[in-house]
Formats: C-alpha cells, sequence, structure tokens
C-alpha cells in the first residue's frame, strides 16, 4: 500500500473538485484513463489518506447563520464541555482542541431569528463553570477547498511549500471575494423539506444516486430531480462539493482551526484568495462585520513552524494584524460531524427548541455535581474508617 499519493491521484483529486465526484465517467474522459482506474484510486485513497467525498451545503440559504465557537475548557470538565456543548441539536461539527487553549471546538447552524438565544445557551455554559472562556465568531458559510496539483512536485511526487512565493502572492494578487466570503445581505429560507433531506443524504455521500434518496423518500425518481436541479442547485442551496482527504501522513499532520484578523478588507481578502488553491488549506470563512476570516488549515508539523515564521513576516509588514489558533483533536471518539439539522426543520421553517437545550444542559450539570458529591462521601468515609 502506498504511503503518498501520487501524480496521477492528485490530478484524480483536482478533477473530481471540478467536475463532482457524481460524475465519475467525466472525470475518467477527462483525464483520458478508464473509469475502473478512476474508482480504483477512489478506492486506495479513501482506505490510505481517509478521502470522504462529501458536500458542503450553503446554510446561508436556509436561513442559518454560522457561529464558530471555541471554549476553554475548566481543567479536568473538558469532556463534560464536550457534551454539553453537543446536546445543542444544530451543530455540525464538535471537536476537543488543545494548543493556545484546552477546550472544544464547535461550529453551528443557528436559525437567524434564534442567535440571541444560541449566545444565551453557550454563555450558560461557562456560567455552569465547565469553560472558563467562551468566544463566538458569527461568519460566512464556508468556502470550500479542493486539493490541486499547486505546490505538487511532479518529478519527486511530493508537496513542496514555498512559503517565500506565498507571501509575495498574497500582497500582489487580486481582492475579490467570491460570493461565499461576502456579507450576505440576508438568510432566506429557500428549501423545502425535500430539499433538505437530498441535502443530508449528500452531505454523508456525495455519491449517492437520486434513485436511491427517491428510494428513502417514498417518491418519484422524477420528483427528485426535479427538487435536486431546480432547488438545491438553481437555489445555490449547495456551496460545492468536497472531496476531502488528509494528503500527508497523519501522525505527523495536524488540523489547525485559525482566525486571521486585518486592518482593512483588501489586505483580508488578498490573504483569503491566497488559501483558495493551497494544498494545506480546507475551508476559508469571514467573520461577519469585521476584516477577519476562519481557515481550517492542515499541515505536516515540520511545516508548522514555516507558516507561523511567515506570518510573523506579514504582521511586521504591517499586512496582518494579528491570529490565533487551535489544534483539533482528530482521535474518533474526539470529535463528532453532523449534517443539516434535518429534524428540526417542519413547514417551511426551523425549530429550534431552546428550552430543552437549556434542561438538557441542566441535567449533564447535574449529574456532575452529584458525582462529585458522592465521590466526596465515599472519601469522608474512607478517610473516617482508616484512622
Amino acid at each position: 500500500m502506498r504511503s503518498k499519493l501520487d501524480f496521477l491521484d492528485v490530478n484524480i483529486l483536482e478533477a473530481l473538485g471540478k467536475s463532482g465526484p457524481r460524475n465519475v465517467s467525466g472525470v475518467a474522459r477527462k483525464l483520458g484513463i478508464p473509469r475502473g482506474t478512476v474508482l480504483s484510486r477512489i478506492k486506495r485513497m479513501s482506505s490510505s489518506f481517509y478521502l470522504r467525498l462529501n458536500t458542503n451545503v450553503y446554510h446561508t440559504n436556509l436561513g442559518l447563520k454560522k457561529a464558530v465557537v471555541f471554549a476553554k475548557g475548566t481543567p479536568g470538565y473538558e469532556d463534560v464541555l464536550f457534551n454539553c456543548m453537543k446536546v445543542n441539536k444544530f451543530y455540525i461539527y464538535l471537536s476537543r482542541c488543545y494548543g493556545m487553549f484546552e477546550g472544544c471546538l464547535g461550529v453551528y447552524v443557528v436559525p437567524k431569528e434564534c442567535t440571541n438565544k444560541f449566545e444565551q445557551f453557550v454563555r450558560e455554559i461557562k456560567k455552569f463553570g465547565v469553560a472558563q472562556n467562551v468566544q463566538i465568531f458569527w461568519s460566512t458559510c464556508f468556502h470550500t477547498v479542493n486539493r490541486t496539483r499547486n505546490w505538487f512536485d511532479r518529478v519527486s511526487e511530493a508537496w513542496t511549500f514555498p512559503w517565500g512565493k506565498w507571501i509575495e502572492e498574497i500582497q500582489t494578487g487580486g481582492s475579490e471575494l467570491p460570493y461565499t466570503l461576502m456579507d450576505p445581505e440576508d438568510f432566506p429560507i429557500k428549501a423545502d423539506e425535500t430539499d433538505l433531506f437530498i441535502l443530508k443524504e449528500l452531505e454523508k455521500d456525495a455519491t449517492i444516486s437520486l434513485s436511491a434518496i427517491a428510494k428513502k423518500l417514498g417518491m418519484t425518481l422524477q420528483n427528485v430531480h426535479h427538487h435536486f436541479k431546480m432547488h438545491v442547485i438553481k437555489d445555490g442551496l449547495l456551496e460545492a462539493f468536497q472531496i476531502g482527504i488528509f494528503p500527508y501522513e497523519r501522525t505527523i499532520s495536524d488540523m489547525f482551526l485559525f482566525v486571521f484578523k486585518f486592518d482593512n478588507s483588501e489586505k483580508m481578502a488578498k490573504f483569503a484568495l491566497s488559501l483558495l488553491d493551497k494544498p494545506f488549506a480546507y475551508t476559508v470563512g469571514k467573520i461577519l462585520g469585521e476584516n477577519a476570516i476562519i481557515a481550517y488549515l492542515y499541515l505536516p508539523r515540520s511545516e508548522f513552524r514555516n507558516l507561523v515564521e511567515n506570518l510573523s513576516k506579514l504582521i511586521r509588514a504591517g499586512f496582518l494584524q494579528a491570529y490565533e489558533y487551535v489544534i483539533q483533536d482528530l482521535a474518533p471518539e474526539k470529535w463528532s460531524r453532523e449534517t443539516v439539522p434535518y429534524e428540526c426543520f417542519k413547514d417551511g421553517s426551523w425549530l429550534y427548541d431552546h428550552d430543552k437545550y437549556m434542561q438538557d444542559l441542566h441535567k449533564i450539570v447535574d449529574q456532575v455535581v452529584q458525582h462529585q458529591i458522592k465521590r466526596v462521601h465515599k472519601s469522608d468515609q474512607y478517610q473516617t474508617c482508616f484512622f
């Protein structure tokens, strides 16, 4: 089994990103290779490099605002914090994290009219004492960054990291952001329940056939095809197909979530655009109302110090104002991913059960308190018998 990607692998990944994972035959024709070769390469990369063919939903057109939450855990209660953050059913990603602090990272998609309730939910977690500090960043939807041949050397069949060229590109590149990284004017609900069902199935597996979705829905293929073409695609409910892969050895690489801050929009735009074809970037979002971006980055540890040194150069040059980051814990039991909260959408609107989320928070904390009381009581009994 190969321990690294070769040039054909990278070509296939790039073609999948452009043509979409639902068009394997088109990818094969574009590359001039048999369809079976594409399928066998996808299978190998799935097992060796954790390749996942997913869908990045454009939550803005579902009436949902994206919130990124950094929660610094109270020492000893990091797992409790994780469970507390999980009770809100509008999370799409949660993970334990470390680095600048030990705690949890959460990504939520919140109905636009419920942002105040969500902030109350997050404040309650801190109030209970399981988190020492909590930050909420309201963000645009994340722009998908798929793998390309950029920074891949065909001769050595290895990734290169020409950081100096990147610094030059940042400062001389364009500044016109794609729509995904611009503050939206509104958060309209353009979907119905059928559209959301299709989206959540595509999030789980972007290659699922429409006939399979129709069977699950108990609908005709014609009806599902209409929803996919006229709603999911035409109404912009799908941002991009995401060709997610860990292209470097996982045991010596890390996934980071960075927040980069700038003193003006042009510098922010130049920096954001420079990430959209780089092999270390996964998704990029813009913090609403600020000259700041959020970016998922995956890097070999040997290159992380080079990244930080070049960020320092940008700060000294007055281009970058500041940055902060956390390292995500990718152990299977330390993270959780969910699709769009399909079950919480009825009759054209979102059902955000704030009271239940708050009650569930109280239950978790009460269980912890009761456990502590019992533990202290047992300790007292032991000490009494001993002395």
